[in-house]
């Protein structure tokens, strides 16, 4: 056995570990968790939501992109949030750095919420319902948020860029990083079809329609290869649409756009590429209210992610930095 690494054993333990302390906050959280502590919650987040999507549909892309990039490091405790400090914090890591946006919108519904219930909703809540809320607002489903998270005084650089999958993921890599988080495969390819809305930059997928073009293995449409390297020139930040016919409609377009050769990214195209996904991926693509159902299903399960025991947690008033 190599040096440093675990038995088997030890492997299942630790992965046991973190189910359970998973289905412990689970456990601990309430959708009436702040029915008497602050009843004006839900419609004050969706109404900040709300204004910031009428402003730029790809607001609402941007607030969900928030949340599972918080939640796949070190649980939902709006560590994302937190502007660097002492150390490097996850704004600055790799899959983030240039990339995540949506800051605005989470400071603009606390605010609202501390008016209205001083210190005593997370920002770990706040950004929870606001993916929800952004979801529905661009027509997709809606669920009920369970609620009563806290929020992570410190951030953890090293953390975002070990935790959060890549654009050139392939699938068995996707299916472990899922799996590490207690999801599994059906809530990988669910939580995916948030790519139905927003946009990517030029350098996350320019590799993927290169090689389209060099027959370089790539499994993509000519002429979608064609059309994104017109489209990006020689410009690493120019955007390309997740779903090129509808990207600020939340619906199962994403999935058509995979069977068809469509995937903007490496990772995406992987969940039809021959593999264990592509009956599931046939089936939202055909499906729409199959793939919502799903969707918010894994959403819940997602938001139920914990940060491991005894990490210093509060209510932050400002989700920038601690208090």
């Amino acid at each position: 056995m190599a040096a440093g690494t675990a038995s088997v054993p030890s492997r299942v333990l630790l992965l046991s570990l973190a189910f359970l302390a998973a289905a412990s906050t689970a456990a601990a959280l309430s959708t009436k968790y702040y029915d008497k502590r602050c009843p004006a919650l839900q419609p004050t987040v969706r109404f900040a939501v709300a204004r910031a999507v009428a402003a730029d549909p790809n607001a609402g892309a941007a607030v969900l992109r928030l949340f599972f990039h918080d939640c796949f490091v070190n649980g939902c405790d709006a560590s994302v949030l937190l502007d660097d400090g002492a150390a490097p914090g996850e704004k600055g890591a790799g899959p983030n750095a240039n990339s995540l946006r949506g800051y605005e919108v989470i400071d603009a519904a606390k605010a609202a919420v501390e008016a209205a219930c001083p210190g005593a909703v997370s920002c770990a809540d706040v950004l929870a319902l606001a993916a929800r809320d952004a979801v529905s607002l661009l027509g997709g489903p809606s669920w009920n948020v369970r609620l009563g998270r806290r929020d992570a005084r410190a951030a953890s650089r090293d953390a975002a860029n070990a935790n959060l999958p890549g654009p050139g993921s392939g699938l068995p890599a996707l299916v472990a990083a899922f799996r590490a988080k207690g999801l599994s495969a059906r809530d990988m390819t669910a939580l995916s079809g948030a790519h139905t809305v927003g946009r990517a930059r030029c350098a996350t997928f320019r590799a993927r329609a290169s090689a389209g073009a060099a027959g370089g293995g790539e499994a993509i449409n000519a002429t979608f290869a064609a059309e994104l390297r017109g489209a990006c020139g020689g410009a690493d930040g120019a955007l390309a649409p997740l779903d090129a016919v509808t990207p600020d409609a939340f619906d199962n377009g994403y999935f058509r756009g995979l069977v068809e050769r469509r995937g903007l990214l490496h990772s995406d195209q992987e969940l039809f590429s021959g593999g264990s996904q592509d009956t599931l991926v046939r089936r939202y693509a055909r499906d729409g209210a199959a793939f919502s159902a799903d969707f918010a299903k894994a959403m819940v399960r997602m938001g139920n992610l914990a940060p491991a025991p005894g990490t210093p947690l509060e209510v932050r008033v400002n989700c920038r930095r601690p208090n």
